[in-house]
């Protein structure tokens, strides 16, 4: 039998609804391997905003990226895991109150041991190269929350242009990126539909407007799917998309 496509919008939606629930389940697991896999998933998800959180509480990059590895390693070997609970609300917050527990025994232990994995959680170099924070990121928390929204957008927008590719509508993907992803993260002019048009030999600026509403239709789907795991139900998921596009439009960045 052969597999059903991701575009089946049914199956991704409940494909990615449970992704991130899942994973923290697998990492669970008495099985060493599967629950290390497992809990790398949940670490390459949320170092960024961990890290960014870090950095605006004063910490320099050395200390934060150790805090980083430190903590991580901690949610590896340990019980913080073992305690999440998807009825309890969003994963993020969970883990920012974990992390503010693990930094002050750190801070109480004056510990200079180091405790990275081999390899470590991510690379140093990487977490150099992030992306500077909005001026309106005044706090930690805010800092926190910006970075995980960028992450959260990151895959969003990758899983939108896969799936433009996967139905050859790459030019569609062109006049969405061009007109809404620019604009909202950069404040890029966005070009007429009658320029990209001609740009982009899409027929009549009419056509042109009516492929970047296809791709919008596909955005909020996609966003809808990966938001919802993040939420207590499913009834949370319009809240958490208005305060996501406020962050990252840096009209209003809050907790």
């Amino acid at each position: 039998m052969k597999r059903k496509r991701r575009t089946d919008t049914a199956a991704y939606d409940e494909s990615v609804w449970h992704t991130r629930w899942t994973e923290i389940s697998a990492a669970r697991t008495l099985d060493p391997a599967r629950r290390r896999k497992a809990v790398g998933r949940v670490m390459d998800r949320y170092w960024k905003c961990v890290y960014a959180y870090l950095r605006h509480k004063g910490n320099g990059h050395d200390v934060a990226s150790d805090l980083v590895q430190g903590f991580f390693v901690k949610v590896l070997q340990r019980e913080l895991i073992q305690q999440a609970d998807a009825k309890k609300g969003r994963f993020r917050t969970y883990l920012l109150t974990a992390l503010d527990r693990y930094v002050r025994d750190e801070h109480e232990k004056r510990s200079a041991k180091k405790r990275r994995p081999p390899g470590g959680v991510a690379s140093l170099d990487a977490m150099e190269q992030l992306p500077p924070l909005p001026d309106a990121v005044r706090t930690p928390e805010q800092a926190y929350t910006y970075a995980w929204a960028l992450q959260l957008l990151d895959e969003v927008l990758a899983d939108v242009e896969a799936q433009c590719r996967q139905a050859r509508q790459q030019p569609h993907w062109e006049v969405f990126r061009r007109t809404v992803v620019e604009p909202t993260l950069s404040g890029a002019q966005a070009p007429t539909m009658q320029a990209l048009c001609e740009e982009l030999g899409s027929g009549t600026a009419k056509r042109t407007a009516a492929m970047n509403v296809t791709v919008k239709r596909r955005f909020r789907r996609i966003l809808r799917a990966h938001v919802a795991p993040h939420v207590a139900s499913e009834d949370d998921i319009d809240a958490e998309i208005r305060e996501l596009m406020a962050l990252l439009s840096n009209r209003n960045v809050g907790k």
